[in-house]
């Protein structure tokens, strides 16, 4: 069946209520970003997203919306507790894949002599690529149980960072809940030596230069100055994350049977959240999304000696500062206002990052006053971008916004584009070092693979769902 999304306002696309679906759909995009999903099944996945119990609102997409599994890449749904169901494709295999932003006390004009100095260390110092490991010591079992309860405490406690980076983390670094008892031993096996490791596909790790700021008053208030030198990491809970979802789409399998749920896809898989099957994914899934968060606190740190050696000087005269830490692919229990009245819900965010205003008890203290930081990262070939959250998200989105730029092509189309041409020299003309384990992931990681940043953020502008502080601009980029 065809849908068409119908303009609400500038900026919002309705799906009807029809068929199975238990609320409306509703897109966040602009024209032009709609019409290139237009046949795309990723809309068809909005509408199979509606169906499931218990979702509150609508079932909705952000602006860099594309296929994923079950839910789409770019899927919000929140779901009553008490009525509602937890599905593993609402919060995907790679869980918490976040980003983490940084700056540093250095200019472009600082940073570029030693660009490909800098460029050697961080590559020795991260290992990335497909099943890239032993960044630090292989951690036992025990070590491994501790570090997801602990997320980003445990890496710190180990040596690598400060207590104050905590403070500039969702969650302060861990979510509550975690359940070692809940994880397979399989997944620890593959987590065991993967902490302080990138991985590889559109995982990265960028650095670059500040522009002007769109809105200088919050650029200064995020510690951001124009021209400042910046690092972002991109990366999740590798093969400790990947496993518990593939664990636990086995069990909602037949979870989904066993509670009587009907569903229009089978990757929709469920259970109730308040059932054992969901209160033990639910467990699972905050033991992984800790495992994300020691991940990059390991790899801050690393980066943070990197960069010393780079420019032989000590860590703390670069002060590289984190400025904050999203994760975007996360089921969360929140409290919001909805109907005028006060529920928690379960807000599953997969492709997409919490968009919260200022005021709101769950944004950090140092930026209660202005609201959180929302982090979307581009593609290695264009820029990423710095908003904040607003109280109309809230509203429209259960404090949602995009995570990125969305892919545009399938990574074999990206590779079939790419064929013949040097990625590599076309961004060195840029003014862009890449630098990879694998040629290919950089031609299927191209540019064109993904859709411009640019038209994600205004459409989030537009919508109300976010606004821009500031924008990236990418001088080196290292890729799995």
């Amino acid at each position: 069946m065809v849908y068409e999304p119908k303009k609400v306002r500038e900026g919002v696309y309705e799906i009807p209520k029809q068929g199975g679906m238990r609320v409306p759909g509703k897109i966040f995009a602009s024209q032009r970003l709609l019409s290139a999903i237009q046949g795309d099944p990723c809309i068809q996945q909005v509408v199979n997203v509606a169906t499931l119990p218990g979702i509150m609102g609508f079932s909705i997409a952000m602006p860099d919306i594309h296929w994923g599994y079950g839910f789409p890449i770019g899927g919000v749904a929140a779901m009553d507790v008490q009525h509602g169901v937890i599905s593993p494709g609402g919060v995907g295999y790679d869980i918490n894949c976040g980003v983490r932003l940084s700056v540093a006390r250095l200019t472009q004009d600082e940073l570029v002599p030693r660009l490909e100095v800098l460029a050697g260390e961080l590559f020795s110092a991260i290992p990335a690529g497909l099943g890239s490991s032993k960044a630090i010591e292989k951690l036992s079992g025990p070590r491994l149980k501790e570090l997801v309860c602990k997320g980003a405490r445990f890496a710190i406690e180990e040596g690598f960072g400060e207590a104050e980076d905590l403070t500039f983390c969702e969650e302060g670094g861990a979510l509550r809940g975690a359940d070692p008892e809940c994880v397979s031993q399989r997944a620890y096996e593959r987590g065991a030596s993967q902490v302080g490791t990138l991985g590889s596909g559109n995982h990265f790790l960028e650095v670059g230069v500040v522009e002007a700021p769109f809105q200088p008053g919050l650029a200064k208030a995020f510690g951001i100055e124009q021209n400042q030198v910046y690092l972002l990491i991109h990366s999740g809970s590798r093969g400790f994350g990947h496993q518990v979802c593939e664990d636990f789409i086995k069990v909602m399998d037949t979870s989904s049977k066993k509670y009587g749920i009907s569903l229009p896809d089978r990757q929709l898989c469920c259970a109730p959240i308040l059932s054992e099957e969901g209160q033990h994914y639910l467990g699972a899934m905050a033991a992984a999304a800790n495992f994300a968060w020691a991940n990059r606190q390991v790899m801050l740190a690393l980066s943070r000696k990197a960069f010393a050696r780079a420019f032989g000087v000590s860590q703390e005269a670069l002060g590289i500062r984190l400025v904050y830490d999203v994760s975007h692919n996360i089921a969360r229990v929140e409290e919001h206002t909805f109907n005028g009245q006060k529920k928690r819900v379960c807000v599953h965010r997969k492709g997409a990052t919490r968009s919260f205003p200022k005021g709101h008890p769950l944004v950090p203290e140092a930026y209660a006053h202005i609201g959180q930081p929302v982090i979307v990262p581009g593609d290695m070939g264009r820029y990423s971008y710095v908003l904040v959250g607003t109280e109309l998200a809230l509203t429209e989105t259960f404090g949602s916004s995009a995570h990125g730029a969305g892919r545009l092509l399938s990574r074999h189309s990206a590779l079939k584009k790419a064929k013949g041409r040097s990625i590599v020299q076309e961004l060195k003309q840029k003014g862009i070092l890449v630098m990879a384990r694998d040629a290919r992931t950089i031609a299927e990681e191209m540019s064109e693979a993904y859709k411009d940043v640019e038209d994600v953020v205004e459409a989030l502008e537009i919508a109300g769902l976010a606004m821009k502080v500031v924008r990236l601009r990418p001088l080196l980029v290292l890729k799995g």
